[in-house]
């Protein structure tokens, strides 16, 4: 692996190794801490979007490995404005030795690793959120197991950059991925057809679907996330009126398996898509899912360093 941009760059057997790879940094992090593997390593953490589970995930991640990390806010950087992309990717090559980049405009992660001669992680982009989708199956086998082929994923709502990576992973993985999401809202054709090809190796199903209810039929897995993604604040309103039928409450939630577990990449509007009682309550694994984003990103950088 030189960089990391999408789950469907990989083979299911490395994604599978990632997940192996995460599950024992997590159990040596909590049973004696993590042995300095990343000592002497810098992560040069690159933001267009303000985030905190990215920004202290990955920091807290080098942290506990011996590494350190370089938060570089967008007044510095400017990628693709002050400064070419190509050019700000080949300066920090030489000052860090892995960069994770947060942005709006994916073409900008896929140019950072065309240009650099460091390791390149995709910390969100608007097509896909890889590390996120990796932290999400790392907590779904935590609950169910790794060999659970078959397994029933419903995804309730937006088909943004989040539902890609949870749906490239779940094909890649053997599970059977459903979406509901209002008509114009859909995950975009480039990403359904790699899931699909995904999804033929793995003999998994994947279903597109309007009704929510439809959706969560048999679910083992109810995922949601924001109505309205950052960047697209000026179509709130718009949305709110679309949205309402696919919030994740109560009676929703009773329609799945009665071992159902309900996800939220965060944050949550809460009473929005996620009520407060599906939130707090005990399908949730909203805060075990956020945590995990720690021990996959760390499972992530060590194949990255090649110390594992």
């Amino acid at each position: 692996m030189k960089d990391f941009i999408a789950i469907s760059d990989y083979s299911s057997d490395e994604i599978k190794d990632l997940l192996e790879i995460a599950i024992k940094l997590k159990r040596q992090f909590f049973k004696k801490g993590n042995k300095p593997i990343f000592r002497g390593k810098v992560l040069g953490m690159i933001f267009q979007k303000p985030s905190l589970r990215t920004r202290v995930s990955f920091d807290m991640a080098m942290r506990h490995c011996g590494g350190d990390a370089l938060y570089l806010s967008p007044s510095e950087i400017g990628l693709g404005k002050r400064e070419s992309i190509a050019d700000v990717a080949r300066v920090l090559s030489g000052y860090v030795q892995a960069l994770m980049a947060r942005t709006f405009d994916h073409a900008h992660v896929v140019e950072l690793a065309k240009w650099s001669d460091v390791p390149v992680i995709n910390g969100l982009s608007d097509y896909n959120h890889p590390c996120q989708g990796m932290a999400d199956a790392l907590t779904i086998v935590e609950t169910f197991g790794m060999k659970s082929k078959g397994l029933n994923v419903s995804y309730v709502g937006d088909g943004n950059n989040v539902a890609v990576s949870l749906m490239h992973v779940c094909a890649q993985l053997g599970w059977n991925f459903t979406i509901a999401s209002p008509e114009g809202y859909d995950i975009e054709p480039n990403a359904v057809e790699i899931g699909l090809k995904l999804a033929k190796k793995s003999k998994s199903k994947l279903n597109f679907l309007r009704d929510p209810h439809e959706a969560v039929k048999k679910a083992h897995v109810i995922y949601t996330d924001t109505w309205t993604s950052m960047g697209q604040e000026e179509e709130t309103a718009k949305r709110e009126l679309v949205f309402p039928p696919y919030q994740v409450n109560a009676q929703l939630v009773s329609e799945a398996e009665k071992d159902v577990i309900v996800m939220h990449c965060l944050p949550a509007h809460r009473n929005q898509e996620l009520t407060d009682e599906v939130a707090d309550g005990p399908h949730s694994v909203i805060f075990r899912q956020a945590h995990n984003r720690l021990h996959a990103q760390k499972a992530i950088l060590a194949r990255l360093f090649d110390v594992v």
